[in-house]
């Protein structure tokens, strides 16, 4: 309790140092206090035995797993990708030696969105924000002596094209003679955030949403071990929203999917268990801990409340966390490692499960191998040299923690309300609400920087005003491009067109029937089909989404 002496002490602290008390936000604006103590759990309503428990226990405030990283450290990844499969490949077996226990596949933006290599629309991005895939031929290049199941998990940027991926994976696994239930494919396959934030979409949005859920539907029914979709929160973060809008931005839009899935007629507890949350990790040490604490506390709640949810699988929520690009300077590139460092430190912290950090040049560049190395390595030193993965939840019971956990929840709780309001996530985004959102977020945080209000070291203060950038840059073989468009037509030319276009007609058969569309997609990527011509057939059937969009 604060007391009047404690008060006033306080306050001649303030006068003896010339300052009038500060008011302090967290990047959700929330006030923060001086101190705190069992009265501002009170005011923030915190219930210990509601809101906290255990490790392992509902709701899960303190990690899904008793032992946390005791038994077993998080999966550490690096994105990467870049130029052809052969390329790529040697980068992933370069991580993997470094001790990566992860891959996740970058996809260049052509692939992403459908369009194949040779498409003038592609002409420049082929190969330059990821890997070139096209067809089958390209993913067996990629994994070429890589096993799928010889990594914990294999995460991948496909949401446009989730489905098409997930049938890709099933086929190269095919291929090496590895079973399904040996491997673990982790999709993003989110389409909605897309037209919030990234603009990657393809199709509208209402069959887009429908085609994400074919490959929920069809995994729950096949591949139980894999995870069809990975809801995100982090490109909206990035796109400007605070923590508080990325929680409740991210729930809401698990709620559209998890609806649409049970109206296919699929049990909850079959497949909770298969999803998985993408998260963001700025620079707010404190409120990222608390953000990731509320999180998994709301998904056990909205399981086991609003949808009846039996196992305790569904009520634990797996959380992916990449460090956020946008905290990182071009100028004085050095010092994003230390940001990266600690952004670490607040997913770690947090409880999540993967952990991608960014490397310290990925601001100016695709990251060089060096960079790549370094941000690997400072997931280890925290996991092996701070101690800080020797106990579950080390902050749990923090006056501070607690409290600023229990204010997120309620400020993402009210968002989530006004989504519901305006009659869901789909119809929500469609009206530009989450967009309304994080374009006065962002505007707010630019002009904090402006103004000075937000430092940030090297870009608005101690400035280094004789500084020449001199990162290494990562650059691409010359000509690769071409090498990629030659390889796709020389498949074209080899493989047996009439099988193709047979595969490529029952998919728009299956698409018009509303049929899932996953075992013909299958079908399509074995007779080496590419990820242009299938989705020429579904654009076909349910046009294209051009609003806002620079390719369609």
């Amino acid at each position: 309790m604060k007391n009047d002496a404690w008060k006033k002490s306080l306050e001649a602290d303030y006068a003896k140092r010339g300052r009038r008390k500060p008011v302090y936000l967290s990047e959700s604006r929330i006030e923060l206090n001086d101190v705190y103590d069992q009265d501002d759990l009170k005011a923030a309503g915190f219930e210990a035995e509601r809101d906290i428990s255990l490790p392992g226990q509902y709701p899960y405030t303190r990690g899904i797993y008793p032992s946390m990283y005791r038994a077993e450290f998080w999966a550490m990844g690096q994105y990467a990708g870049f130029g052809n499969p052969e390329a790529t490949n040697l980068r992933y077996k370069y991580l993997m030696s470094k001790g990566q226990t992860a891959l996740a596949v970058a996809l260049d933006l052509p692939t992403q969105l459908g369009v194949e290599s040779d498409d003038e629309l592609a002409d420049g991005e082929v190969g330059k924000a990821g890997v070139a895939i096209n067809s089958l031929k390209d993913m067996e290049a990629l994994f070429d002596g890589i096993p799928l199941n010889t990594t914990r998990q294999i995460f991948t940027t496909a949401n446009a094209i989730g489905p098409i991926m997930l049938a890709l994976f099933l086929a190269t696994g095919d291929k090496q003679g590895v079973d399904p239930s040996e491997y673990v494919v982790v999709l993003q396959n989110d389409i909605l955030k897309e037209y919030v934030a990234r603009g990657a979409y393809v199709f509208p949005p209402t069959p887009s949403l429908k085609f994400a859920v074919d490959a929920i539907e069809y995994c729950t029914k096949h591949h139980p071990r894999f995870k069809p979709i990975c809801i995100c929160g982090s490109h909206m973060r990035q796109g400007g929203a605070t923590a508080a809008q990325e929680i409740a931005f991210t729930l809401s839009n698990a709620q559209a999917y998890i609806d649409e899935a049970l109206s296919r007629g699929l049990h909850i507890d079959d497949f909770a268990p298969l999803l998985e949350c993408q998260l963001s990790v700025p620079m707010n040490l404190f409120e990222e801990i608390c953000k990731y604490r509320a999180f998994r506390r709301m998904w056990a709640r909205m399981m086991k409340e609003r949808y009846h949810a039996q196992k305790e699988e569904s009520m634990k929520c797996v959380i992916r966390v990449y460090t956020t690009g946008y905290t990182m300077t071009a100028q004085q590139p050095m010092n994003n490692i230390v940001r990266v460092t600690i952004e670490c430190l607040a997913a770690i912290l947090g409880g999540v499960q993967s952990l991608s950090a960014n490397a310290m040049d990925e601001v100016i560049s695709i990251p060089t191998e060096k960079a790549a190395k370094v941000a690997l390595m400072t997931q280890h030193i925290l996991a092996n040299e701070t101690g800080i993965a020797d106990v579950a939840d080390p902050l749990g019971g923090s006056y501070y923690i607690e409290s600023l956990t229990n204010e997120l929840e309620q400020k993402a709780l009210a968002i989530m309300e006004e989504i519901a309001a305006k009659g869901g996530a789909q119809k929500a985004i469609e009206e530009g609400t989450y967009q309304a959102h994080c374009r006065k977020a962002a505007s707010e945080y630019q002009q904090q920087i402006e103004s000075g209000e937000r430092v940030i070291v090297g870009l608005n203060k101690f400035q280094d005003d004789d500084e020449v950038i001199d990162a290494e840059s990562f650059k691409s073989e010359e000509g690769i491009q071409e090498r990629i468009i030659a390889k796709m037509q020389q498949v074209k030319a080899e493989r047996d067109n009439e099988a193709v276009a047979r595969c490529l007609k029952r998919l728009e058969e299956d698409v018009r029937a509303g049929k899932n569309t996953v075992p013909a997609l299958i079908d399509c990527v074995k007779a080496y089909a590419t990820i242009g011509e299938m989705c020429q057939v579904l654009g076909g059937v349910w046009g294209y989404y051009k609003e806002g969009s620079s390719w369609m």
